[in-house]
């Protein structure tokens, strides 16, 4: 443990058992070890474990029975697979039962710099915003802000939240299919917006896909900003043309 970084003890010692977790070296066996002998392991009070032990349960990496101790949630991470044609329904579809995405909120604004490079549009012309949660069986797995062309397509949170759809929101606007061009990852700590709609606990990771769809004649048509729950959540990047 680091005392005085800046980064709370609960959030390092949570951080710490998750890459165990991850690597098979703790609780390889399905359950963590009793609350003293773990206290003792990161050298702390048992206070503080269970802050740690409490944010990962909220986070999904755990699951707390009474009376019974911590077991590791044995749920896989979904891979969410970026190629070509990159969709949320039909990417997640053999690994869930149930998909849905929601419109959180959206306005018409003026482009920033980024993302009228993003568009092929000059800075500060009228883009649609959107905020949008997608779910996988009934768990939040990613949080996204896309922008679009407003002269393009006017009116196109009304047809997203008609549809629950960006495939189907194009597809009013005739345009039948599109393409990623590109798609840049990294991660992060998830901001407080993020924290509260993907249920996280203060310092959980998010991994940050920030990528340019293009329709058939090679014009953008959507720059977007997803950032899925790295504990849910793995991408997976194809090469191959499709």
């Amino acid at each position: 443990m680091t005392r005085k970084s800046g980064v709370a003890l609960w959030r390092q010692i949570a951080d710490q058992i998750r890459q165990a977790v991850s690597a098979g070296t703790l609780g390889a066996d399905g359950r963590l070890p009793p609350e003293m002998v773990l206290s003792e392991r990161f050298g702390v009070n048992r206070h503080t474990l269970r802050s740690a032990i409490a944010a990962l349960v909220q986070e999904g990496v755990l699951r707390a029975e009474q009376g019974r101790g911590t077991f590791v949630e044995s749920r896989q991470k979904l891979s969410y697979p970026i190629s070509a044609r990159t969709r949320f329904s039909t990417g997640l579809r053999s690994q869930t039962r149930d998909r849905r995405s929601i419109l959180l909120a959206h306005a018409v604004e003026q482009a920033s710099q980024r993302v009228a490079e993003g568009l092929g549009l000059a800075e500060g012309a009228p883009v649609v915003r959107l905020e949008t949660l997608s779910e996988a069986d009934e768990r939040p797995v990613s949080r996204a802000t896309s922008w679009f062309d407003a002269e393009r397509f006017p009116g196109y949170a009304e047809a997203y939240a008609e549809t629950g759809s960006i495939t189907l929101g194009f597809q009013s606007y005739g345009i039948e299919d599109y393409f990623r061009k590109s798609t840049l990852v990294s991660a992060r700590h998830a901001d407080a917006a993020d924290l509260a709609d993907l249920k996280l606990s203060a310092g959980a990771i998010v991994l940050v896909a920030v990528a340019v769809n293009v329709d058939t004649q090679g014009l953008p048509i959507q720059y977007a900003e997803t950032r899925f729950v790295a504990d849910r959540v793995e991408l997976s990047v194809s090469t191959e043309a499709q």
